[in-house]
């Protein structure tokens, strides 16, 4: 009698998987080969129909700055190159957020820079709102409807453990976490590396850790090396 194939969901966090890994590497996503990608990660195993799911906030351009027409620019011809090749894409809206950083004995030179009348740096920063929802609410409706036997999470966000241990306990799938190990420092030298989250590995029943040289060779320039 034939067996029956293991049949895997891949459910990758776009915007977490750019940060901890391709900005890291200096790896345009445009550049990377996300089918190639999904296949590696099945590993020989079947992956479901509508089986391949990107999350992403999306950008917006703002009247006047260039930098974001680029950057939307970009995703667009991202979100199509995904969607011509089967992936579900699912969509929030990035929103802006006005940050404050006091400067104190836990920044670098903190001394030098309050001589100079800086005691407290403010910033605009882009952050993500709902993608961890949307991904964990598939997660759970894909294992409720049989649609997977394991759920592959490449993200390293912790707000998808109670998910993860609904498909766990509840649903009796597998889940597998996809996750980092990539030595980085930014330009002033300090440390900013990426590592598999310690609460992912705990709540997931397969875990990868994955290098630079596992996600290089699925970077355009080097597809003839594949």
């Amino acid at each position: 009698m034939k067996t029956k194939k293991e049949k895997v969901q891949i459910f990758i966090d776009g915007g977490n998987f750019f940060h901890l890994a391709l900005k890291k590497l200096e790896i345009d996503e445009n550049d990377f080969l996300f089918d190639k990608f999904a296949e590696f990660l099945a590993n020989g195993r079947d992956i479901a129909n509508l089986g391949k799911r990107y999350y992403v906030g999306t950008v917006r351009e703002k009247e006047g700055d260039q930098r974001s027409k680029e950057r939307m620019s970009k995703q667009t011809k991202l979100l199509t190159t995904l969607k011509e090749a089967g992936w579900e894409i699912k969509t929030s809206k990035l929103r802006i957020r006005n940050e404050k950083i006091v400067i104190d004995s836990r920044v670098n030179n903190y001394k030098e820079i309050i001589k100079k009348g800086i005691t407290e740096v403010e910033y605009t920063k882009m952050r993500e709102k709902g993608i961890d929802v949307k991904l964990a609410t598939d997660l759970i409706i894909a294992s409720f409807d049989n649609r997977f036997d394991t759920a592959i999470v490449v993200s390293s966000d912790t707000d998808l453990v109670p998910a993860m241990d609904v498909v766990k306990y509840r649903m009796k799938k597998k889940v597998e976490y996809v996750g980092f190990s990539i030595p980085y420092q930014d330009k002033n030298g300090n440390e900013d590396s990426t590592k598999p989250q310690p609460t992912m590995i705990r709540h997931s029943d397969i875990q990868r850790g994955l290098v630079e040289s596992d996600l290089k060779k699925f970077v355009k320039t080097q597809e003839k090396l594949i």
